[in-house]
């Protein structure tokens, strides 16, 4: 068994434990491998272990490298630029990056072009933090009932990068903050499918956290690949 197989497996017997432990199901927990600065010889490795779901934060090398790898679907999750949509809406199978009315104007307009359905999740800024893309909490009920207009676009839920703590109890209450933003969505039927909200928080260091406050999503790639070259900003691992 490779290290990535190796590395895969203990993440979802972590999952799984965080999810028995907050009395859900492990399969309600999906797991997104962060494969950016990753080659496509390790990416390939994961989705021969198994790995479906792969996130991707920069398009040029999104790009190059989705061509060449078969039997994964693909998650854009870096910052949205409203000029890169249509070659966004080709690539990607959800954008967990929508933050404000004109990307997802341009999504939508893209998505229809291609004769598709492009699922999205609408960004928060939970942390409120200037530094980080994101809605901010109090505006989100607004920009989901413009996106609701969007024909070619299916909101499934919210996405968040809490504000970075060293022990991952810090992350907690934020998490649960954005549970709470969604399901009071919900209850507004503000979302594609309102029974079935999607939360996409949690990263290599605080996922199981995550995913006992809410979690359906969680982003994880040091966990799987190990450390990658060059500097990671910081909400990126």
């Amino acid at each position: 068994m490779t290290a990535i197989c190796t590395n895969l497996n203990q993440v979802l017997e972590n999952i799984a434990a965080a999810a028995r432990k907050a009395g859900r199901a492990p399969e309600t927990v999906k797991l997104v491998a962060v494969s950016k600065t990753v080659p496509v010889g390790p990416i390939q490795e994961a989705i021969d272990c198994g790995q479906v779901l792969f996130g991707e934060n920069y398009l040029q090398e999104a790009a190059e490298k989705i061509p060449q790898l078969r039997g994964a679907s693909w998650h854009y999750i870096g910052h949205l630029q409203s000029n890169k949509c249509r070659e966004i809406a080709t690539l990607f199978d959800t954008v967990e990056t929508v933050d404000r009315l004109k990307v997802a104007y341009r999504l939508d307009e893209q998505a229809a072009a291609l004769n598709r359905q492009l699922k999205i999740l609408v960004q928060v800024n939970i942390g409120e933090e200037p530094q980080k893309a994101g809605v901010m909490p109090d505006e989100t009920e607004a920009l989901l009932a413009a996106v609701r207009n969007c024909a070619h676009l299916r909101c499934l839920g919210l996405m968040a990068l809490p504000p970075h703590f060293d022990d991952p109890e810090g992350s907690r209450p934020y998490f649960r903050q954005v549970r709470e933003i969604g399901e009071t969505c919900a209850r507004k039927e503000l979302f594609f499918d309102n029974q079935n909200l999607e939360l996409s928080m949690g990263m290599s260091g605080d996922y199981p956290a995550a995913i006992e406050e809410g979690a359906t999503i969680i982003r994880v790639g040091t966990a799987l690949f190990g450390s990658r070259p060059g500097k990671i900003k910081e909400g990126e691992k």
